[in-house]
């Protein structure tokens, strides 16, 4: 192993532990665990909740006039693109997409046009002072601001090499993901996207990689977990509940890459490099420790550069602010009004009727609604549950299924779709289903032995 001096080893080791406990390690603060970074957006957040609807909106419509100035401007090769041209720079779908976020958030914020659209129960909800997109928009400056300390200085290279034989057999995943995946689980899915994206974007994940991650870790934070078992009365069976998604979690991300859709993800990296098979093995005279403390160490020296860390950090936050809230705006406000004003999710429901029947679950017809409802919004199948089921055993089926679901288009669904992850709405909507019907069975047998 190559020899290091004291400064890189500190550069190594004192931005990783920072980043750790930032992103890493939950803390109770007022009773709740939480991890430090969401802890600072939530101060943050508080301080600025007046102001936060209108510069949320007008954010959205800088996206959306930026794209659409940017459809006039001839390509350039993406290796000399601009920041701002690969900020702005994107097809028409997505540019329309930032126009009907910005649109709707102009009528939620002045109070004009259909109720459907700025109700409390639809948009309102997502552009409220306290509502998703400005908890969102104080997470993701934290998170973007000080991602590097997870991602510049070594942390993914030494872990990664330790962590190959693991992720890769059982996950089809480099072992650099473990970070990313802990991260996502332990942390927040919106963190996680932000992560596995950036992580993509720099080449070190291939297509599959990247879909995989996004979909698969990509979980609610422990602390959202609570929120969910609370809200449907069943808090005194926190350590099953969750003991349930950590199961049911592991099994799906050893079962979901190996079927479609994310069975059929190219094996290439996002500037077209197929995947290299030998990447992850080690050079002779090394073991998992030593090359991955040298790779580890190699990487920390290189990032010494304080004013490449700030433009880093500033650009993770741009990158996400224009480009993921306004699909989070644009899906999540359709999304939700399908739920609220139509029977649309009532009548997806219907074919999970005769399966929850069959797994024995009571108020099966009533239940199989919410199996399909969390795709709008995480917290509706609970919200739902709390008000139409008696039946505490479906209550618990419900509170599980919806956080293990993972894909809902007013959070992580949004965030995906506005990231360079390669997943498409299609792929969603599969995965989402995939993920219930794969969960069901095992849920329904823990339901089974604990009421």
């Amino acid at each position: 192993m190559k020899k290091f001096s004291m400064s890189t080893w500190l550069l190594f080791l004192l931005p990783s532990i920072i980043g750790i406990l930032l992103f890493m390690i939950p803390f109770k603060i007022g009773g709740e665990w939480k991890i430090p970074v969401a802890i600072l957006a939530n101060i943050v957040a508080g301080i600025v909740e007046p102001i936060m609807p209108w510069t949320v909106t007008i954010t959205m419509i800088l996206a959306a006039l930026g794209s659409i100035v940017y459809q006039f401007i001839n390509n350039t090769n993406p290796k000399t693109q601009t920041f701002f041209e690969k900020l702005f720079k994107v097809n028409w779908f997505w540019t329309i997409t930032r126009v009907v976020g910005a649109v709707f958030a102009v009528m939620v914020v002045a109070n004009i046009g259909p109720e459907a659209v700025r109700s409390g129960d639809t948009g309102g909800m997502l552009l409220s002072t306290d509502g998703l997109l400005s908890f969102l928009f104080t997470i993701f400056l934290f998170a973007g601001l000080l991602l590097p300390l997870l991602l510049n200085f070594g942390l993914l290279e030494f872990f990664g090499t330790m962590m190959v034989k693991i992720m890769r057999p059982l996950f089809k995943l480099p072992g650099r993901s473990s970070i990313d995946a802990l991260a996502s689980w332990i942390g927040d899915g919106t963190i996680g996207v932000l992560l596995t994206s950036k992580q993509y974007e720099e080449g070190f994940y291939t297509k599959k990689e990247a879909a995989i991650i996004g979909t698969t870790f990509s979980v609610v934070s422990i602390t959202f977990s609570i929120v969910v078992i609370e809200q449907l009365g069943l808090g005194k069976y926190f350590i099953p509940y969750y003991a349930t998604v950590v199961l049911c979690g592991i099994v799906l991300a050893i079962i979901m890459p190996r079927i479609y859709p994310l069975s059929r993800k190219k094996e290439e990296y996002i500037d077209g490099r197929p995947y290299d098979e030998n990447a992850e093995s080690l050079p002779e005279g090394y073991n998992v420790v030593s090359h991955g403390l040298e790779n580890a160490l190699t990487t920390a020296n290189k990032n010494r550069s304080i004013v490449h860390f700030l433009s880093d950090g500033i650009k993770n936050v741009l990158d996400m602010w224009i480009g993921v809230a306004p699909v989070v705006m644009a899906f999540g406000t359709i999304a939700l009004m399908l739920a609220t004003y139509t029977d649309v999710f009532v009548w997806l429901g219907k074919p999970f009727e005769p399966l929850l029947m069959v797994l024995g679950i009571p108020e099966a017809a009533v239940a199989a609604q919410t199996m399909v409802v969390g795709f709008a919004d995480m917290f509706l199948p609970s919200i739902l549950g709390s008000q139409l089921i008696e039946s505490e055993m479906t209550r618990f089926v419900i509170a599980t299924t919806s956080v293990i679901q993972l894909i809902y288009m007013s959070e992580v669904g949004g965030l995906l779709l506005g990231s360079k992850i390669p997943v498409n709405f299609f792929d969603l909507v599969v995965i989402f289903v995939l993920r219930t019907v794969i969960a069901l069975p095992i849920i329904a047998v823990v339901a089974h032995l604990l009421f």
